[in-house]
């Protein structure tokens, strides 16, 4: 039972001191090369906040939101697959994805997926 004890004191010990080397040698400072580097949608981060904001950076990031959402509605559907009626799964999986196929047809024709205008 001592013996317990005693190795987790070291252990203990160990892990308080490898903490305290790691925190004094990997202070970040402020002028840090991430911080001074601009974000990923290009802005400065040191100037005014109130630039004008690019739609076409906006309509993108809205669009990838909405795809990734629908990716997560798919995932479970791979485990229903077990559970459910063949038929009712087909024809609902379809219906889904014939909403996403239109959404896409749609951004599409405004003109949302064109890089290049």
């Amino acid at each position: 039972m001592k013996m317990i004890f005693y190795q987790s004191i070291i252990i203990l010990m160990i892990m308080i001191i490898l903490t305290i080397i790691l925190n004094i040698t990997s202070k970040k400072t402020f002028y840090d090369r991430e911080k001074n580097s601009p974000f990923e949608c290009g802005f400065d981060p040191k100037n005014s906040a109130r630039l004008p904001f690019s739609s076409q950076f906006f309509l993108i990031a809205v669009i990838f939101v909405i795809f990734d959402v629908e990716l997560s509605l798919l995932l479970p559907s791979i485990l229903i697959t077990k559970t459910s009626n063949i038929m009712n799964f087909s024809l609902i999986f379809n219906v889904f994805i014939m909403i996403l196929l239109f959404g896409l047809y749609h951004e599409q024709n405004q003109g949302s997926l064109n890089w290049v205008k």
